[in-house]
């Protein structure tokens, strides 16, 4: 048994998605996408953890994190799961990253993948593309897409993945797994070779250069049925997304292709259940006539609306699912939102919803306590100071200005600041344009606007008789803002 297995296992057993291993750091992992370290363990160096590395990788990925840095590979436990490895040098040493592959494929009700997806893997040619942030469960959607196809259609299907992630047993269909760098030198050049190899369903685990997209789009184009996955965070994006990966004098021959070639796009984002685990929520754009039409003609800003009202076609949005799951408690309707890439559209959602925005109050009162901390400690300060010695005059005019200028409400009190501000300009024998200015201030607070205006212009004409003449410009300002009767605010 290898020393990390431990670790693993118990991973697995708590329904936890990622092993970390960082050098001077202890262990931690994911569980149910909050990170942690594990307990009453000590930190480890990165010799140690290249050593644990060394127990479990094949000797090539070994020479290639030491030559290059950073290596992917696959590692089995029969009877726990399988594991994505990557690992990896930084500042402090080497590292390693395990992401547990589970190794029962999940079906489309355990995902609670929507109907719609379904339909795609039913198309007979096309390209399909799964999109999302790492970690969103992409390879899990694929995995059982390509699970459902095995069982219900016969065909040949071939995989090109980085590592071999899910294993798939042949059924109805005869299925060949190459994993790059093992099996095939690249994606591109495996997906050329998948020509020869008479296939009907082609998956790329991942399009990461210009090369593999266009082999993909020429796979699908020349009549075969092709999954892929991107990393984009809607599904609308995605379609501009592919086409920017082109030179713009091969763009409108893109638009054109991707028009006739693209069948669908999934865009998914995983969230945090009430109560524990994690769901899926799914967004899905459909390539109707009318969606490839706006693709050749380069309107694809055009499709998020076209989307909305694209239900009966089986689209959905991001904010329509997330508003749902929210409103049937499977998520706090805070984790919607933070989940949500348009922000305006998920609030419309929720007042449909009759979703309470409660916790977004409570989020901005909370960064305006904390903006408002400095400021009130400044003035908590000045105020004992003059506890002390009614004539600090810095004290005076440093509480004259929060009084009179706060952004805050709570710190604003126009008949102190008028008070302090007056004590300081007498000590001073109105002489000082700061104190006068900031007496102008204070009465602006206060309401007066007449003695607001007549002091600014005051410590205006001090600026100008000391040559300063952008003070003066900038207090003239001001007094044309004292006439509209409106207070100065230190924003």
């Amino acid at each position: 048994m290898a020393r990390i297995d431990p670790f693993l296992e118990e991973l697995v057993r708590l329904s936890g998605s990622d092993l970390h291993l960082s050098a001077g750091r202890p262990p931690c992992r994911r569980i149910h996408g909050v990170i942690g370290p594990i307990d009453n363990e000590y930190p480890l160096t990165g010799e140690q953890i290249l050593d644990l590395l060394r127990e479990i990788a094949p000797a090539a990925n070994i020479a290639e994190l030491e030559r290059c840095g950073d290596t992917d590979f696959a590692y089995e436990m029969p009877g726990v799961a399988r594991f994505r490895v990557n690992g990896f040098r930084d500042m402090n040493g080497y590292g390693t990253v395990l992401r547990v592959i589970p190794e029962k494929i999940p079906t489309f009700e355990e995902l609670n993948l929507p109907s719609s997806i379904r339909d795609f893997c039913m198309l007979s040619k096309g390209l399909i593309v799964v999109t999302g942030p790492t970690g969103s469960g992409k390879s899990t959607t694929l995995s059982a897409m390509i699970d459902h196809i095995n069982r219900v259609r016969n065909e040949h299907i071939i995989t090109i993945e980085d590592p071999i992630e899910f294993v798939h047993v042949p059924n109805k269909c005869v299925i060949n797994q190459r994993e790059v760098h093992r099996d095939t030198q690249s994606f591109s050049h495996a997906l050329r070779a998948a020509l020869r190899e008479d296939p009907d369903i082609v998956l790329v685990g991942e399009i990461r250069d210009l090369e593999t997209m266009e082999n993909a789009i020429e796979t699908a184009e020349t009549g075969h049925l092709v999954f892929a996955t991107l990393h984009t965070n809607t599904a609308a994006s995605t379609v501009e997304r592919m086409i920017d990966k082109f030179p713009a004098d091969r763009q409108n021959q893109i638009r054109s292709m991707l028009a006739d070639t693209l069948k669908g796009v999934v865009a998914q984002t995983l969230c945090k259940k009430i109560g524990g685990g994690r769901v899926a929520a799914f967004e899905v754009l459909n390539v109707t006539t009318a969606v490839a039409a706006l693709i050749r003609e380069a309107k694809t800003h055009m499709i998020p609306s076209t989307m909305q009202t694209g239900r009966q076609d089986g689209m959905q949005t991001f904010s329509d699912e997330l508003a749902k799951l929210a409103s049937r408690g499977v998520i706090t309707a805070e984790e919607a939102y933070i989940k949500a890439v348009d922000k305006a559209d998920i609030e419309t959602k929720f007042r449909v919803y009759g979703i309470s925005m409660d916790f977004k109050r409570q989020e901005e009162e909370a960064i305006r306590q904390r903006k408002m901390a400095q400021p009130k400690a400044t003035l908590d300060a000045a105020l004992a100071a003059l506890a002390a010695d009614k004539n600090d005059i810095p004290s005076l005019t440093t509480a004259a200005w929060i009084h009179a200028t706060s952004p805050f409400r709570e710190l604003r009190n126009g008949r102190d600041a008028v008070k302090y501000a007056d004590r300081a300009n007498d000590l001073l024998k109105g002489k000082d344009p700061g104190a006068m200015e900031i007496l102008g201030m204070a009465y602006a607070e206060d309401g007066s606007w007449r003695r607001a205006i007549d002091y600014t212009q005051k410590a205006a004409k001090l600026y100008a008789a000391a040559g300063n003449t952008v003070k003066e410009a900038a207090l003239l300002n001001r007094v044309g803002l004292f006439q509209q009767q409106k207070p100065y605010r230190d924003e």
